[in-house]
C-alpha cells in the first residue's frame, strides 16, 4: 500500500464528517460512544485515517457498526446506501481479471481493499450490516470468498431484493457497473 499523509485540513473534516454521521445514526451503534470513537480516532495510525479517508472519497459513507459483544475495538463498514460508487466496475480479484480475454475492467475489489488497507465484508458480516437497515437495494456488492468457492473460479456477491438479503455467485472475473465492493476498518 502506498504511503500517504492527510493534511490536518482533510483530517479535521473527515472527523466532523464521522462524527455526523455517528450521531445521525445511532441505531447502528447503540452501545458505543462518540468519545470512545474520537479516543480510538486520537490514537489510530496515520495509515488507518487514510483507509478511513479513503473509504469515504471513493463513496462509502464509513460509520461505526457494532458486532458482538461490546469491546475495544471499533470497526467502521461501508453505510452507503449502494454499493460505493467508487468502487464500481470490477471484477472480484488479480486472477479473475487476468482470466478475461477482452474488455477487462481498470481494477479488482480485492486489489482496491488492499491499496486502501480495508479488508471486504464477509457474509456474515454484510448479513449483520443488512439488520440494521437495508442496502444495496439498486446495487450488489462483492465480498469475501471462502478458499472453497475461489478456487473453483467463483467469487461472491450480495444484494438486497424483494426484502430479503441474497447471496449469490458469480465468476470472480465478471463485472458490473452496479458491483462493488464494501469493506470494514478496524481500529
Amino acid at each position: 500500500m502506498k504511503t500517504k499523509e492527510l493534511t490536518s485540513q482533510q483530517s479535521g473534516a473527515l472527523i466532523k464528517t464521522l462524527q455526523l454521521r455517528f450521531h445521525d445514526n445511532m441505531h447502528r451503534h447503540p452501545q458505543t460512544s462518540w468519545e470512545e470513537v474520537a479516543h480510538k480516532l486520537e490514537s489510530a495510525t496515520g495509515q488507518q485515517l487514510v483507509s478511513l479517508f479513503e473509504m469515504e472519497s471513493t463513496g462509502g459513507e464509513p460509520d461505526v457498526v457494532q458486532i458482538g459483544k461490546t469491546s475495544e475495538e471499533i470497526t467502521f463498514f461501508d453505510c452507503s446506501a449502494e454499493s460505493p460508487t467508487g468502487r464500481r466496475s470490477v471484477c472480484y480479484d488479480r486472477e479473475g481479471l487476468e482470466s478475461r480475454k477482452a474488455h477487462k475492467p481498470e481494477n479488482t475489489a480485492v486489489d482496491m481493499a488492499t491499496a486502501m488497507g480495508i479488508a471486504l465484508l464477509s457474509e456474515e458480516e454484510y448479513r449483520h450490516l443488512q439488520s440494521l437497515e437495508e442496502f444495496d437495494t439498486k446495487t450488489s456488492s462483492w465480498l469475501k470468498t471462502p478458499p472453497a468457492i475461489r478456487s473453483l473460479g467463483g467469487a461472491l456477491f450480495g444484494d438486497r431484493r424483494f426484502d430479503h438479503v441474497f447471496i449469490y455467485h458469480n465468476g470472480a472475473q465478471s463485472y458490473y457497473a452496479a458491483r462493488g465492493f464494501r469493506a470494514s476498518l478496524k481500529l
